[in-house]
């Protein structure tokens, strides 16, 4: 009996797009083996993915990928959508245009944390990328009626540990949603200082305090310009920032 982690990423790799061979080169296993895992029934596929839903997986309490995790937890909170309505839920997180390189980074963060599948639908100047699965909401239990800022957005006991362990990830998702790196000019007695800077802009007191707190695990210095805005502006902090987020691509 193979890990159900294997026949995650051997299924995974031949929705992708993959042949059974590659994908079965993929997970070093031999070629009838992945065939009967990728060629079942239509009716059983959602069997793969509850293989991969750790909250569901007796035994397993963490993620196959927590630093993907986190990172998709951080653009869920900020530019994300879960629906549950529908038969079969859907994880939306809105991407601009700008960033092709986000782009990128959401759809893969997606397939190692949960998806088979990933569509990205067009929209004026950005782009839905999204994931249908039954068991997206189990991942992300902040999901609800109403807006993030009209509802509280507290963090599950399984999910602390998690992002405490990821803080870096968790604020690159965080950074990549709603915040962003830039060149501050300041001029002092007729003279132009330039210096980088990190905003980050969020209207829910809930997920500002998420980042607040990821933000002093890794010592990291921070200040709130308004209520809805926190600022990393010194050097140091920049610096240190950098090593976990940097500028968008």
């Amino acid at each position: 009996m193979h890990p159900p982690e294997i026949r995650a990423r051997a299924r995974q790799a031949f929705l992708s797009g993959a042949t059974v061979a590659e994908a079965a080169r993929a997970v070093g296993l031999n070629y009838r083996t992945v065939w009967h895992w990728c060629r079942d029934r239509p009716e059983s596929r959602e069997h793969g993915t509850a293989l991969r839903c750790f909250r569901c997986r007796e035994g397993v309490r963490v993620p196959t990928d927590p630093a993907a995790y986190a990172y998709l937890l951080g653009l869920y909170l900020g530019d994300g959508h879960l629906v549950t309505r529908a038969r079969v839920p859907v994880l939306r997180i809105s991407c601009s245009d700008s960033w092709p390189g986000l782009i990128e980074a959401c759809d893969d963060a997606m397939r190692r944390v949960l998806a088979a599948k990933v569509q990205r639908v067009q929209h004026p100047g950005c782009v839905s990328v999204q994931s249908y699965g039954k068991h997206w909401p189990c991942l992300f239990p902040q999901h609800g009626p109403g807006k993030k800022h009209q509802r509280p957005i507290v963090l599950a006991d399984w999910q602390r540990p998690i992002v405490e362990a990821q803080a870096g990830d968790f604020l690159r998702g965080l950074f990549h949603s709603d915040g962003c790196r830039f060149a501050n000019r300041v001029v002092v007695r007729e003279k132009e200082y330039v210096y980088p800077r990190y905003m980050f802009h969020n209207e829910s007191a809930d997920i500002m305090g998420l980042c607040q707190q990821a933000l002093d695990r890794l010592g990291i210095a921070w200040r709130m310009n308004r209520p809805n805005s926190l600022s990393v502006a010194r050097r140091e902090a920049v610096a240190a920032l950098d090593q976990h987020v940097g500028p968008k691509s």
